[in-house]
């Protein structure tokens, strides 16, 4: 297992709103549209892009999560302290 990832997200503050948008992207909206549009984290300037991390770096919910994922793949919501992510892993 790597030791580091380079992921994207796209958070909200509801649940309704993860699913909505996750229902979205599997419909063929790009990820990195959708986070610059509704993404309320300071990423979404960046299409989401959080560039690379390594476990520690990250809250645990989140991080589990993006360690899991194969590159391409696209998470199920996953609630934080934050809100709600939808997390794409990049590499």
């Amino acid at each position: 297992m790597s030791n580091k990832v380079k992921c994207a997200h796209i958070l909200v503050e509801k649940q309704s709103q993860a699913i909505e948008i996750l229902k979205e992207i599997q419909n063929g909206k790009k990820f990195g549209t959708a986070a610059k549009e509704i993404s309320t984290c300071p990423s979404s300037k960046k299409e989401g892009d959080l560039g690379y991390f390594t476990k520690g770096m990250m809250v645990k919910e989140f991080e589990d999560v993006a360690f899991m994922l194969q590159v391409g793949e696209i998470s199920q919501p996953v609630k934080t302290q934050f809100g709600y992510h939808i997390i794409k892993r990049l590499g």
